[in-house]
């Protein structure tokens, strides 16, 4: 399917996918400006409260002639134009390189993992106590299959350990959210969540993206030898 799709492209379903752009292809925020950076060049999306203006202006200069750096990590040159459009020092950039995943991924490591499509699996995960790191409503969201599904999870010594759930998902698309606790970390769980969590979305295109800094999430696309699609650049004031 993903074979007859531009990286330009797939990089613009991701970006809805991750902001769900309302029916004028504006972002709800809190980033004024998105950019994403593919091989095929670049695509962009603006705020809704950005004044139009100042949207068309911005959009003006991400255009199918602007070229992408030969590097996906370097900044595309528009960028700081844009920055300055937007109010210069005051705005933050930050993002990250984005990934394609292709089902079937293979886990780089043999661990049980639970998913949301067996029925016994998501009754042993009731069971178990809240991770810390997440909020009452949202495991009882996520457990409760209203919101997050479907997921992929490690669990050992009576609690879970690691998670690779839906963060966000559409007709088009998914994006993968993973969290492994600490203690936890370098054994492969996120790989294997992520794998068991691909497996369960046939016939969509599925996304796993991370920021720059986060060497860990980096990792985990490399063990699961991703494709990588491009770069999403955050411009937030």
């Amino acid at each position: 399917m993903t074979d007859e799709v531009r990286d330009i492209d797939l990089l613009r379903i991701e970006l809805g996918v991750i902001w769900r752009l309302d029916e004028r292809g504006r972002l709800p925020g809190p980033e004024d400006m998105v950019i994403g950076v593919a091989a095929g060049g670049l695509t962009a999306a603006v705020a809704r409260d950005v004044p139009d203006d100042l949207a068309e202006r911005l959009l003006s200069l991400i255009t199918p002639a602007t070229p992408a750096p030969p590097d996906l990590a370097t900044p595309p040159s528009v960028l700081a134009d844009c920055r300055a459009l937007l109010g210069g020092e005051r705005v933050t950039i930050s993002g990250g390189p984005s990934y394609l995943v292709t089902p079937p991924v293979p886990a780089p490591v043999a661990v049980d993992v639970l998913r949301s499509d067996s029925a016994s699996h998501v009754h042993l995960v009731r069971s178990l106590p809240r991770p810390d790191s997440w909020e009452p409503d949202e495991w009882a969201k996520l457990t409760g299959l209203s919101a997050g599904a479907p997921w992929a999870m490690v669990a050992e010594d009576g609690r879970v350990v690691s998670i690779c759930h839906s963060a966000r998902l559409t007709p088009l698309g998914a994006e993968a959210g993973t969290w492994t606790s600490p203690p936890y970390r370098g054994r492969g769980y996120a790989a294997a969540t992520t794998s068991a969590w691909a497996d369960q979305l046939p016939g969509i295109h599925l996304f796993y993206s991370t920021s720059a800094d986060n060497h860990s999430s980096q990792r985990v696309a490399q063990r699961l030898s991703l494709r990588p699609l491009g770069r999403l650049w955050h411009l937030t004031t």
